[in-house]
């Protein structure tokens, strides 16, 4: 085992009589301590001090030179932290006075006894090791404090301040060197901010009733300048070991971060709850319209058209589809989701949007739209939502009015190699407004969720077009100059096809159906029964279920009686009952090779817009044309049924979100 080698204390020997300071020094020596030097003159003494950094110091008080004994003594202790013990002769009043200034370890008059000088010294070099512990607490203690983030004030048992940390000093404006000493409520107080009366002095509770106080989270704290922070925190008591109050310490945290952050998420949590809202009144609201479509478009075909009454059909019709536009913009733009995809005309999408805007009288639209553009493949009402978000902030851009140029054009790759697209051809959409523009510090955040300049506003208008563009592998960037107007460019792949507007030719007569079988569950009676009219007039013959347990149940009685349903069409949302998601998955059990079709007011569940990795052929979103339905059932009674088992179906989920 290793034993530590205890070196004896190290001595300085300060006299300028050369006898006494060589019996001095063997007297220690006697006594088991090392003297390191010996030296005459005050000078001298701090030197040898500073190079040798002795454990104590043995001074006399009267020195020859310039620098007497207490005033050496006072440098070496100010510079050098080591105890001082004044040998002298001298014990006069005045003497004494000056020697106490410098804060000395022992003071031993000559003739010393030997045992009464190793006394003083042990007695000097323990007070001083215990020192250097306190002071090395003091040190760990204070840099801890310092190093929180919360705001740390420590007062006496009269409540007067000896102690705050840095995070005190920037809230309460005080440094610890101004604060020190003064009574906590002249630097500060603290009110309740409901009642805006000023609370009781925690600290003078705190010493009052021995106990922690709180301090709530409604309370601001005001400085002497009048500044105003949100705080919250306690007072509590500091005990000694008997157990008495000697103190208070104070911990306050400004909580103005963390109630922004609460803030944002109470609004995420508004607009979840906008959301949850806004897709049950949209998925009743495009039940109703698919019923009010349904039944037009029937009384449409039996209407010749140079009757009065078939405009007037056409007016309502086109009305009825501006309808379920709006409900999809209000989803869209409360809850977002993934896009249920299909090759459109964006010229389409930018016309019916500048049709919606409720435009100024002063506000003027000049569309530069080639009839060559190439289609895209996008949910339409998402886009559009962009479009109208656009149009809307460039024309609040403009209160005094003035031009909002759409261009549209075709972009080949070789023009995008500075844009964070993936390779391919792309439309690009401008739209520039004539207003003041957005300042170059405002431009990077435009883009950001709740940013917004404009009072009265949430600033998500920006932030939703966004994360859309960002869902359909498109790019959205904006220039702006001061005085000259804002543009913003849109980037959306272009679709490798061609929009085929045969494909939705209307339909004029039944020679589709032959008499197919389809199974339609709807857990509303109105759908059903447009539904069921329409499918009539197409040639399909049909029956109908309220939820996804008969849906399973009639399939699997007709398939047993071998009259196997051709086609069942399943609604995604059913109240109080199951809906379609659960129903395919018991109907793939049933037989693997069913074929479904998945439909819903909903539009924006990812059931929609991936029902192929949910085990569906084909999706109908409420509201529907005869066309739509008509194209997606003989599409889906013609195509090879996908074999899909429950366990593929999650394998495919699961790679989707991968």
């Amino acid at each position: 085992m290793t034993q530590t080698t205890i070196l004896p204390p190290r001595i300085l020997v300060v006299e300028d009589e050369g006898i006494v300071a060589m019996e001095i020094q063997n007297r220690l020596a006697s006594m088991g301590y090392r003297v390191v030097a010996l030296a005459s003159v005050g000078e001298v003494a701090i030197e040898k001090a500073r190079q040798l950094q002795p454990d104590l110091v043995l001074m006399d008080i009267r020195l020859k030179g310039n620098i007497d004994g207490v005033t050496a003594a006072e440098q070496i202790r100010a510079q050098f932290d080591i105890p001082v013990i004044f040998l002298t002769a001298y014990a006069d009043e005045h003497t004494l006075q000056r020697a106490k200034v410098t804060e000395p370890y022992g003071y031993v008059l000559k003739p010393f006894e030997e045992r009464e000088l190793h006394i003083a010294m042990e007695v000097a070099l323990y007070k001083h090791r215990t020192e250097q512990k306190l002071k090395a607490n003091e040190r760990w203690l204070a840099t801890t404090l310092n190093s929180i983030g919360d705001a740390v004030i420590a007062m006496d048992a009269t409540g007067l301040i000896n102690f705050m940390n840095h995070t005190a000093e920037i809230l309460t404006g005080w440094s610890l060197t101004a604060a020190s000493g003064q009574d906590l409520w002249q630097l500060f107080q603290l009110i309740n901010e409901r009642s805006q009366t000023a609370l009781e002095n925690p600290v003078t509770q705190a010493l009052h009733k021995g106990i922690m106080i709180s301090i709530g989270r409604d309370t601001s704290l005001i400085t002497t300048e009048g500044t105003k922070l949100a705080v919250e925190g306690q007072a509590a008591p500091i005990r000694n070991e008997a157990g008495q109050t000697i103190g208070v310490v104070l911990v306050l945290r400004d909580v103005i971060e963390q109630r922004k952050l609460e803030e944002e998420l109470l609004k995420a949590q508004r607009l979840e709850s906008l959301g949850l809202m806004a897709g049950g009144i949209a998925h009743k609201f495009n039940n109703l319209l698919a019923v009010i479509i349904s039944n037009i478009s029937l009384i449409k075909l039996r209407t010749p058209k140079e009757n009065n009454i078939y405009g007037k059909l056409e007016t309502v019709e086109k009305t009825a589809w501006k309808a379920a536009e709006a409900a999809q913009q209000l989803l869209t733009f409360a809850k977002g989701g993934a896009p249920i995809k299909k090759i459109c005309s964006a010229v389409e999408i930018i016309t019916t949007a500048t049709e919606l805007m409720a435009k100024p009288s002063n506000v003027h639209y000049n569309l530069l739209l080639p009839s060559e553009l190439w289609s895209v493949e996008v949910d339409p009402g998402q886009i559009s939502q962009v479009f109208t978000n656009l149009l809307l902030n460039a024309e609040q851009a403009m209160p005094n009015g003035g031009t909002i140029r759409i261009q549209a054009e075709n972009v080949w790759p070789d023009a995008l190699a500075t844009l964070p697209l993936a390779a391919g051809r792309y439309l690009c959409v401008s739209i520039q407004d004539q207003g003041s523009g957005i300042p170059q510090n405002v431009l990077p955040h435009i883009f950001e969720p709740y940013f917004t300049t404009k009072t009265n506003a949430d600033g998500l208008g920006l932030a939703t077009a966004y994360s859309i563009i960002s869902r359909h592998a498109g790019h959205i960037a904006v220039t702006s100059k001061p005085a000259l107007g804002t543009t913003f460019y849109i980037y959306l792949p272009a679709s490798m096809q061609e929009q085929n507007t045969a494909v939705l030719a209307p339909v004029s007569a039944p020679v589709l159906g032959h008499g197919k079988k389809i199974l339609i569950m709807d857990d509303e009676d109105l759908v059903r029964e447009g539904a069921g009219s329409v499918l009539g007039y197409l040639g399909y013959k049909a029956e109908f279920v309220k939820d996804g347990l008969a849906a399973v149940a009639r399939y699997k009685q007709a398939k047993a009686m071998g009259e196997a349903f051709d086609v069942v069409i399943l609604d995604l949302t059913v109240q109080g009952g199951m809906g379609g998601k659960e129903a395919i998955r018991q109907l793939l059990e049933l037989d693997t090779q069913v074929k479904a079709v998945v439909s819903s007011g909903y539009s924006h569940d990812p059931v929609m817009a991936n029902f192929r990795d949910y085990g569906f052929s084909g999706v109908l979103a409420k509201p529907y044309t005869i066309e739509e339905l008509n194209n997606t059932l003989a599409q889906v009674i013609r195509e090879a049924p996908p074999i899909y088992t429950p366990q593929t179906i999650e394998e495919s989920q699961a790679h989707a979100t991968l």
